[in-house]
């Protein structure tokens, strides 16, 4: 049976904000392990904004694990939905080969909030197939991920303090790797670019 893990974060930011910073959140300095963001197909249906990306992120694991882990990267499938009219954007994720190992599932939801703010409430569902090591594998899912959830709420903080900066705010510092980016349009043209520093 699949792990379950969910969580709240607060966004001191308005869902406007967010929405248009969601697409710029890499590279940021929590997001090293992001290599490129390909974006295969996007369209609009019914005054909302249909997306669908694959990511590619360095497969990083413990020592024990390298005996159900030999791939250095690992391919991750987002899909999202964006309702500007109620202000709602809801995200879909999850891994590309090694399901049977172990399997991420996670869905996000963000919406409007009082005060300027934006709640995004995450959910995510670990689960393994690897008979007689299914439940460490994952609690190991749930744990990491649990972890990881720190880094891109403080990684997204980053990039939108530096698209919206707050009058006296630092601006925050830039210390990133490169995310490659590739677009394909219906005509089967991609352009692919290479940026450095803010998004």
């Amino acid at each position: 049976m699949a792990r379950y893990f969910e969580n709240t974060s607060i966004f001191n930011f308005s869902w406007d904000q967010v929405a248009c910073g969601y697409w710029k959140r890499y590279p940021n300095p929590q997001s090293n392990h992001v290599l490129s963001e390909d974006t295969y197909c996007r369209h609009v249906k019914d005054g909302c904004l249909y997306t669908k990306r694959l990511l590619t992120k360095t497969n990083r694991v413990p020592k024990w694990g390298e005996r159900f882990f030999n791939a250095k990267s690992v391919k991750i499938i987002e899909e999202s939905v964006v309702d500007p009219k109620n202000k709602v954007l809801v995200t879909y994720t999850r891994n590309l080969g090694y399901t049977k190992v172990m399997s991420v599932v996670e869905r996000v939801e963000y919406r409007a909030a009082g005060g300027g703010q934006t709640v995004a409430r995450r959910s995510a569902w670990v689960d393994s197939q690897v008979f007689g090591f299914s439940r460490a594998i994952r609690a190991f899912g749930v744990d990491r991920f649990r972890k990881n959830c720190n880094q891109m709420v403080n990684g997204f903080n980053h990039v939108l303090n530096s698209m919206f900066p707050r009058a006296g705010a630092p601006a925050p510092a830039s210390t990133m790797a490169p995310v490659a980016h590739t677009l394909q349009g219906d005509e089967g043209r991609s352009r692919r670019r290479h940026r450095q520093g803010q998004g």
